[in-house]
């Protein structure tokens, strides 16, 4: 019953109103920040933009450049067995140093002959003056024969001619003289014979041809035996030194050890053909080396190649059908470096170079050809 009473009835309470609370206003001071970021960015990318315009064209770059050194390869100009060796791996050496020894006896043998073929030239040649000495002798001989011959004809033709003697005497007096006359004719033949022997040519005034063959024959033993003493051409480090062991016979120009010449370090790089428009001799440029990371070396353009790298490969390729896909090419660019860093310069580092192409070089005129 007290359920059915609405009096009794709990009563129902009100839906809750909601309570409007008041924003606090945004301070003036967020307000600029946001206006200002919002002007900002679209500033800074303008000016980027801008700034990227004007620089670039500036410079080109290319990571396809390696440091390059004149490497000399060492051998012997003449064969023989090496028993002595004085370099090792990496050793710095200077121009003139012994790297190695070959054996020199047989090239002492070799000396020793040729100073016995002088010595018998020499001897030759004593005996042919002395020929040329007898054949005048001879000559003299000779023509006292012809003067007695022909005066001992002269008075056998007076007898004749007073019947006082016979004409098998006076026939006799005729070949006396004939004789004479081919004697004195051989004696000269003979001394001008041993006169060409003495002879010197006009290669050679004043020296026996035979002597100057020994002597030619002796001074080239003599430079074989100072071969035998390689020394090194240019100063540098040496490398590639394993092949080069005692007891190993060494073949005329074989190499056998080679030398990295430290005097003559560049950086060759290959830029692509798209970036030789504005690229010229002189030009500075700034070379990065992989090896040593923030160094940079201060460097210009000391020239550019004749050809692509493909174009001097071993197998150039050739495009003359029209299956072919248009590659752009590279060209070897030599820089030169005109600060040396602290670090070594290794043959074959990999370098990273860019070129300022704002520095206008006028190259070289060529006169064209007429």
């Amino acid at each position: 019953m007290s359920e059915a009473d609405p009096a009794l009835r709990p009563s129902a309470q009100a839906p809750a109103t909601p309570v409007e609370t008041a924003t606090p206003p945004e301070p003036r001071g967020s307000q600029l920040r946001k206006r200002l970021l919002m002007f900002s960015v679209p500033l800074v990318v303008l000016v980027a933009g801008i700034w990227f315009w004007a620089t670039s064209g500036r410079t080109v770059s290319t990571d396809n450049a390696y440091v390059k050194q004149d490497i000399v390869a060492v051998g012997s100009d003449v064969a023989g067995r090496i028993i002595e060796v004085r370099v090792r791996e990496n050793q710095m050496v200077k121009a003139g140093d012994v790297l190695f020894v070959v054996d020199q006896q047989p090239y002492r043998v070799a000396l020793q002959q040729a100073d016995a073929q002088i010595a018998n030239a020499q001897v030759e040649v004593g005996q042919l003056r002395s020929d040329f000495q007898a054949t005048n002798v001879d000559i003299a001989g000779a023509r006292e024969d012809v003067y007695y011959a022909q005066e001992d004809l002269k008075r056998q033709q007076a007898l004749m001619k007073e019947g006082f003697t016979t004409r098998a005497r006076l026939q006799q007096s005729e070949q006396a003289l004939d004789n004479a006359r081919t004697r004195l004719r051989t004696a000269e033949a003979e001394a001008a014979k041993a006169k060409a022997a003495l002879a010197s040519g006009p290669q050679v005034p004043g020296i026996n041809p035979e002597i100057a063959a020994a002597q030619a024959q002796r001074e080239q033993a003599a430079l074989n035996l100072e071969r035998t003493v390689v020394r090194a051409p240019t100063s540098g480090r040496i490398s590639q030194a394993t092949r080069l062991q005692v007891g190993q016979m060494a073949v005329q120009g074989l190499p056998l050890v080679s030398i990295v010449a430290s005097d003559q370090v560049w950086i060759t790089a290959n830029f692509k053909e798209t970036d030789l428009d504005r690229m010229r001799a002189g030009q500075s440029a700034e070379i990065e080396l992989d090896a040593y990371p923030g160094t940079r070396i201060a460097g210009h353009v000391d020239s550019i190649g004749a050809g692509t790298g493909s174009e001097f490969s071993v197998l150039p390729a050739q495009n003359a059908n029209g299956n072919w896909v248009k590659v752009t090419q590279r060209v070897p660019v030599r820089i030169a470096i005109d600060s040396r860093p602290e670090r070594p310069m290794i043959a074959g580092l990999s370098a990273n170079v860019t070129v300022d192409i704002r520095e206008s070089k006028t190259p070289p005129t060529v006169a064209s050809a007429r």
